[in-house]
């Protein structure tokens, strides 16, 4: 009977050592898929910002009033700053107006500074204009705006 324990006592232990075998590679394997997942989520947030400077110009071709030169574009993170001339300050205004009211990529314009400038445009003549940089935010954008959508827009 002794023998007969022993024997199923060594069958056991070299099962147990089967299946710690076993747990080690499926460790191993759900550390591999949460670092695919990762990679995956990494791609499919670049994808969804590749379009973004595309829609951004076409909105700000959109959004900008006659009037209105944008002579500097600088986007950070999802804070863009537009720097240019204007022919008066309502045309400033108008173009925070557009961005507040009709933009779909763009929100929460804020004007950092305005000052009245003379510009040359030749040797003899001088146009007086004025002088901004306007701060506004990127929309936050869904999965599906990387597919061409609009933010808040559903595809369909």
């Amino acid at each position: 009977m002794i023998e007969q324990q022993r024997t199923r006592n060594s069958f056991l232990q070299a099962q147990i050592s089967q299946l710690d075998a076993q747990i080690k590679d499926i460790s191993t394997l759900r550390d591999e898929i949460d670092a695919l997942t990762r990679r995956q989520k990494a791609v499919e947030a670049l994808q969804a910002e590749r379009n973004t400077p595309v829609h951004l110009l076409n909105e700000l071709a959109r959004l900008t009033p006659e009037g209105v030169y944008l002579s500097s574009i600088k986007q950070a993170e999802k804070s863009v700053t537009l720097t240019g001339l204007a022919q008066t300050q309502e045309r400033v205004s108008e173009l925070m107006r557009n961005a507040s009211r009709e933009a779909q990529w763009l929100e929460r314009p804020e004007l950092a500074e305005i000052k009245l400038t003379n510009v040359s445009t030749n040797a003899r003549d001088s146009k007086r204009l004025f002088d901004f940089t306007l701060k506004l935010n990127l929309k936050g954008q869904s999965p599906e705006a990387g597919s061409g959508a609009a933010p808040g827009e559903k595809k369909g």
